[in-house]
């Protein structure tokens, strides 16, 4: 079994620290784009983490699947919920009253 350096414990101690720093920053952020950006990165240090237990089928897995194709298919999805509430126009009936598209 190889020895496990200072230096490699330091680095798997930092890459550690920060996947759970990122996922902290995920979990709490209330802006979306942030999140998913967050995301992304969470899971391309994710993979690193894979690639240092000796699992590379798992870290390529991670990267494609996990922070690639998810990540483009959440920024894909927020792209389409913000443009679907930008061309939400608010109306106002003859009372006065606001009707929103669709609800006349």
């Amino acid at each position: 079994m190889e020895t496990v350096t200072v230096l490699q414990w330091a680095f798997d101690a930092l890459l550690g620290a920060a996947l759970l720093g990122l996922a902290w920053q995920l979990l709490a952020s209330a802006e979306l784009f942030r999140a998913i950006v967050l995301f992304i990165a969470f899971g391309l240090l994710m993979a690193l983490a894979w690639v240092r237990l000796d699992a590379p089928d798992v870290a390529l897995a991670e990267a494609a699947i996990g922070a690639g194709l998810t990540g483009a298919l959440l920024l894909a999805a927020l792209a389409r919920l913000e443009s679907k509430n930008e061309t939400k126009t608010n109306h106002k009936d003859h009372r006065g009253t606001e009707v929103h598209d669709g609800q006349r």
